[in-house]
């Protein structure tokens, strides 16, 4: 199914006039922006080189697959897929040879975004987090999913629901700050953060509260910059502002959140596939902090969703080249 068909298979579900809206945007916001060259480690099957074509046919990337050559070829042949003008850089017939390798050309300044194929997420991740060869920065590494959800107005953005499982403080702070600054390259302004917890008070029973008061407080202090923040803030009265005027919470961020920080890996998972499965929302990720944008993409991925993971990283790529472009003040 292509992304025309998959937007119109949507058209008998409700809310359908708003389904793929914010996606699509991004997708036409990253055109503008010009194709970003993307490492793609491991695209052995139909699904991940469909994406690619998909993503490479649309203007979003100029891909380099990296893995094995014969494998990759006889996929693409096997599904009707022109891969014939992508370079294939070869590679040992492992996940783990590919994904070393898909490094490595990052290393070398070969490509800006890395992206995911078939293989797994802990066996790229582990060549991305590794000490002596990955792509670490000074920053904490972590994901977002960006939320297309039918029924509400604005895209969404929950952190952390894919990565670091129990965050401390420090690593919220990371989390937080990377969000924010993958939000600043929509150009929608300063980001509202709500910092989730079960409840809207500050109480030691609930770390999670008092990591939120914390966060919010280092935000006044400069050691967060960019976004609003407030927490913490239960759920409701985060995107609903009828919720939160009953709650009495008085706020810019309360019911007009744009990211969502949630305490652990757990509450985020729970929620982002709750909206997937019950909201139909659609759920682009991207892992953020590490020297490049990288795509994460899961088996279940309709097409639009892997075009807006691409888009998504395009943006990044083309407000650091901006950044880089601008003279020193």
């Amino acid at each position: 199914m292509t992304v025309t068909e998959s937007i119109t298979a949507a058209a008998a579900e409700p809310h359908a006039e708003r389904r793929h809206t914010k996606y699509r945007w991004l997708v036409e916001r990253a055109k503008k922006a010009g194709r970003t060259t993307a490492i793609v480690a491991y695209p052995c099957d139909k699904l991940s080189l469909t994406g690619v074509c998909e993503a490479h046919n649309a203007g979003l990337i100029t891909p380099i697959l990296a893995g094995p050559a014969g494998k990759i070829v006889k996929a693409a042949r096997a599904n009707k897929l022109d891969i014939g003008s992508f370079e294939i850089v070869d590679t040992a017939d492992s996940e783990a040879a590919a994904a070393t390798k898909a490094v490595e050309l990052i290393h070398a300044a070969k490509g800006e975004v890395l992206m995911k194929g078939s293989l797994h997420t802990d066996q790229l991740m582990r060549a991305v987090t590794s000490s002596t060869s990955g792509l670490r920065t000074a920053r904490r590494i972590s994901h977002a999913f960006i939320m297309d959800v039918p029924s509400h107005t604005e895209t969404l953005l929950i952190t952390d629901a894919a990565i670091n499982i129990s965050p401390d403080l420090e690593c919220k702070r990371d989390i937080v700050q990377n969000a924010i600054d993958l939000y600043a390259n929509f150009e929608q302004g300063k980001p509202k953060v709500a910092l989730l917890s079960a409840v809207e008070t500050v109480t030691t029973k609930i770390p999670s509260t008092i990591d939120a008061a914390a966060l919010c407080k280092m935000a006044e202090r400069g050691q967060i910059t960019g976004g609003v923040l407030d927490g913490p803030l239960a759920f409701d009265n985060a995107i609903d502002p009828e919720a939160a005027r009953i709650k009495g919470i008085q706020s810019p961020v309360a019911g007009h959140a744009q990211i969502l920080v949630v305490p652990d890996l757990e509450a985020g998972n729970m929620l982002a596939k709750n909206l997937t499965f019950l909201l139909k929302a659609d759920a682009a990720g991207i892992v953020l902090g590490a020297r490049v944008p990288i795509v994460l993409t899961s088996r279940a991925d309709s097409l639009i969703t892997r075009m807006a993971s691409c888009a998504v990283a395009a943006l990044q790529v083309a407000a650091r080249h901006k950044a880089t472009a601008l003279p020193a003040a």
